[in-house]
């Protein structure tokens, strides 16, 4: 059974990379709900296969949260005790989450999130920017709204992160350049945790000029400086 009886979901933290960041803790859980939620049940399963889990796998993600959420709520209504996994890091964070946990307290349920991996702490900590106060911003708008969200952020004096794919990192250094000024530090962190881990730190002008010479692949956090 789950470490306390009257919890009815668990949140839990999956590796963003290093298969070794998984904690004990997480690991009982996992073992021991009725049902685990994947935001894709083969990356989960991978996991669990590594960890020699075998629990029911049932896929949850931005797709179909909405249609799902009333039915796994009536089914923790009857007693089912489940856990939630995105693809990497904390569900929630820029992943599918919210809903299910809303919805959960509303009923009276009781939820738990577990701590471990995110990626924005430890891109957040090797950025060397100052950490005492910050803003998380996750991941820009891709078109509508992307302009607005930018200078809204002008005034901003806390350092800022941002999560960003590799395709779009060049628009974003250029558009933070235009809008902050080219001589504003910050820094790219990609595939955390990872043998290939790498933290480029600089000028927005500094990073435009390395990133136009070195092609990115991974995930990647972008840590700015606040004004």
């Amino acid at each position: 059974m789950p470490e306390d009886k009257h919890i009815h979901l668990y949140l839990i933290p999956t590796p963003i990379g290093n298969l070794g960041d998984i904690t004990l803790r997480a690991i009982e859980v996992l073992k021991s709900v009725d049902v685990i939620l994947a935001e894709d049940t083969r990356t989960t399963g991978r996991l669990l296969k590594h960890l020699e889990i075998q629990r029911p796998l049932q896929s949850y993600h931005i797709f179909n949260e909405h249609k799902t959420v009333e039915k796994l709520i009536e089914r923790m209504e009857r007693g089912e005790v489940m856990a939630m996994c995105s693809d990497a890091g904390t569900p929630a964070i820029s992943d599918p989450g919210f809903l299910l946990v809303r919805a959960a307290r509303e009923a009276g349920l009781e939820v738990n999130c577990l701590p471990g991996a995110t990626a924005f702490v430890p891109a957040l900590v090797n950025s060397g920017l100052p950490n005492d106060r910050f803003t998380f911003e996750g991941f820009l708008p891709h078109k509508k709204g992307r302009k607005t969200r930018i200078e809204s952020l002008l005034e901003e004096e806390r350092t800022m992160i941002f999560y960003e794919s590799p395709h779009r990192l060049m628009k974003t250094l250029v558009q933070f350049s235009e809008a902050f000024g080219e001589e504003r530090m910050a820094c790219v962190s990609r595939e955390l945790t990872k043998i290939y881990e790498e933290n480029v730190r600089g000028t927005l002008a500094e990073l435009i000029t390395y990133y136009e010479e070195h092609p990115i692949k991974g995930e990647i956090v972008l840590v700015v400086q606040g004004k």
